[in-house]
């Protein structure tokens, strides 16, 4: 399935005023481990440093940014195999298509680029829509971290997902 007019590419520094705007709607940042009141400079200093490691992906469709995704590698030795996945997407563009597009990409990038043979994420225990989305990619669930993370005002549980490239 494609979305008309989607284009994918590697985010970059210019891109810190869409990606401020993406993660300060109060319907998006509660879905991810990142807090509110984000500024432009953190997104420009994130997409930019650490590029060896870090490669963030966005999603755009009409120059507007709708989504993003990130594959963070390992230094360490014995896991430079793995890398763990970070998605996250406009909440007028939500159950359209774009989470699955930019996750086909950052997998694709992941396998085929980096030589990474396990990828990992963490998604909160109530998000289902995620986590048949990442089910359908491949992931499956491998634990519960309980009282994960803190979310208005509220600790929740969040599942641990895996996905070995296929042989």
């Amino acid at each position: 399935m494609s979305i008309e007019g989607l284009k994918i590419r590697r985010a970059e520094a210019d891109d810190c005023n869409g990606l401020h705007e993406l993660f300060s709607s109060p319907r998006v940042y509660p879905g991810t481990l990142q807090v509110p009141y984000p500024s432009k400079e953190y997104w420009r200093k994130r997409v930019t440093e650490n590029t060896e490691n870090s490669y963030y992906l966005i999603g755009l469709i009409d120059d507007r940014i709708v989504g993003m995704v990130s594959v963070d590698t390992f230094t360490r030795p014995r896991r430079r195999h793995v890398g763990a996945i970070g998605i996250c997407v406009h909440e007028e563009w939500q159950g359209k298509g774009i989470g699955a597009a930019l996750m086909r990409a950052i997998i694709d990038f992941s396998d085929n680029w980096l030589n990474l043979t396990r990828l990992e994420l963490e998604v909160f225990a109530d998000n289902e829509a995620a986590i048949h989305l990442y089910e359908r990619c491949g992931f499956e669930v491998e634990g519960t971290l309980r009282q994960h993370a803190l979310r208005d005002g509220q600790y929740v549980d969040s599942k641990v997902m895996g996905r070995l490239r296929p042989s």
